[in-house]
């Protein structure tokens, strides 16, 4: 239990089943173990992630290594060391270049999209694990973000869905914890989590539907691009004799009052979506709900820990919105979503430069945060090893759950798409399951051992799934988190 009396609060879903793989697209080559979090500490996030968890809006799932068709193994950047390649800085060249003179480059298509969300692209250009803090930013916490009802099933594609009967139960025992005299915990009445199924207060959500339009006013201008208005404005700053390396600079605070920048990111994301209300809301549900509860540390960085959204401003709009993880040990990143008008800008690479950058500041507030998480490393996928590139990185050893440098790595993958990759024989899984009877379980309302749980359900045939759940999550964890049984 966290610091302040909240829980981790998952259901297991278990992962017997194949499904459609995003990356070589085999339609039964895809497996992976998969659980719902109500809530989640981000020390409770820290350590599943660094056994090879990753979250999906609040779905969390673990790639089955040695079964699933593209092994995804976690990959690390250790920010304070990083070199930029001729590749990097070209993209930090173009990308000065544009804010100094407008100057749009070409549209490349690399295809790293490729398997993300491929029912987006028309609208949006999504870049799995690629974030940034630069160009204007507003960053604030995911909670205010947008105003939406939590997530029942969006995913990445190459993620499976959970059973939606499970997830769409009121789970009541959810609500109200109290611990049972079995559990070692001190604590009687820790803090009641935030309800999973919590509705929007009909205040935020109600909306007025307007009356039928006229057409065009033709009193006013007509519309133009905004490539144009930008040009025009840095032709109008040229004139009145301005720094150049004003437009080029980084502006903390963008051009609209603060109080209009909800409405704009509303805005961004309406304008970019397809009219579908389902489409919408299923996008908002994935990009806005996340399990992890904010939290602040005396040793931590100044805007505490949890899940944040950043928001990009260029001439006074809002060109895209990054998602990230702040945690105990790194900054993990989610998920990045930009206007297509600026695809041309390789703004997934630029985004994570600039996401390494914000992890070196935050360490120097917090000396334990010095690693960049950029998701999944697949090198079976050719299009999804230029996370490779970002240097010193570390790939994670499946089994044991070390980190060995990618360097050392690679040999193996180029052999076997999967690897054990620590070339240590005799190491084992520091975190390996002793004692399934400690693993902590929420049923009815109450706090308990499973060792105390399964007197009370004597017959039931729930061992296998809870030392399967145990064991994947490690036995530290299991012993925090509260795994749901009904």
């Amino acid at each position: 239990m966290a610091a302040g009396g909240s829980y981790s609060i998952v259901e297991y879903f278990g992962g017997d089943d194949g499904y459609r793989c995003g990356y070589c697209k085999n339609e039964k080559g895809n497996f992976s173990h998969g659980m719902w979090s109500h809530s989640m500490t981000v020390q409770d996030y820290q350590d599943l992630i660094d056994r090879g968890w990753r979250r999906s809006g609040k779905y969390v799932y673990k790639p089955i290594m040695n079964k699933t068709c593209c092994p995804q193994y976690t990959i690390r950047c250790h920010a304070s060391n990083f070199h930029p390649t001729k590749t990097h800085k070209k993209t930090l060249k173009r990308m000065n270049k544009f804010l100094s003179n407008g100057e749009m480059p070409v549209e490349q298509n690399d295809g790293k999209n490729e398997g993300v969300l491929e029912e987006l692209k028309c609208r949006l250009k999504p870049l799995s694990s690629m974030l940034q803090r630069t160009v204007a930013i507003a960053a604030g916490k995911t909670q205010s973000f947008l105003a939406g009802e939590p997530m029942d099933s969006v995913h990445e594609e190459g993620v499976r869905s959970p059973p939606q009967d499970l997830l769409k139960k009121h789970h009541t025992d959810v609500e109200e914890i109290t611990t049972s005299p079995d559990t070692d915990s001190k604590s009687t009445s820790p803090s009641t989590p935030r309800e999973d199924a919590a509705p929007t207060p009909p205040e935020k959500t109600s909306h007025v539907t307007p009356k039928p339009g006229k057409g065009a006013d033709p009193n006013r201008p007509m519309c133009r691009k905004a490539k144009d208005i930008r040009k025009e404005r840095r032709l109008q700053k040229d004139q009145q004799k301005h720094q150049e390396g004003e437009s080029a600079s980084v502006t903390p605070v963008p051009l609209k009052s603060t109080s209009k920048q909800p409405k704009s990111l509303e805005d961004f994301i309406s304008e970019s979506l397809p009219a579908d209300p389902l489409h919408r809301l299923e996008f908002k549900r994935f990009l806005c709900d996340s399990p992890l509860e904010a939290t602040t540390a005396p040793d931590g960085p100044d805007v505490g820990y949890g899940s944040f959204h950043q928001q990009y401003w260029l001439d006074g709009r809002i060109v895209a919105v990054g998602v990230l993880d702040i945690l105990p040990s790194c900054v993990s990143s989610v998920y990045l979503y930009y206007h297509p008008d600026f695809s041309s800008l390789s703004l997934g690479t630029y985004s994570a430069l600039s996401e390494i950058a914000f992890t070196k500041q935050l360490q120097k507030q917090s000396p334990k945060l010095a690693y960049y998480y950029l998701g999944f490393y697949v090198h079976s996928c050719p299009k999804m090893r230029y996370k490779g590139q970002y240097r010193p990185s570390d790939l994670l050893c499946p089994e044991t759950y070390v980190w060995v440098s990618i360097e050392r790595c690679l040999p193996h993958l180029d052999t076997s798409a999967y690897s054990r990759l620590n070339e240590d024989a005799k190491a084992g899984d520091a975190q390996a399951l002793k004692d399934v009877g400690k693993a902590l379980v929420l049923h009815r309302r109450t706090v308990m051992p499973y060792a105390a749980y399964a007197r009370k359900r004597k017959g039931s045939n729930e061992e296998k799934d809870v030392e399967q759940y145990a064991g994947l999550v490690g036995q530290t964890c299991a012993e925090r988190i509260l795994l749901y049984r009904s």
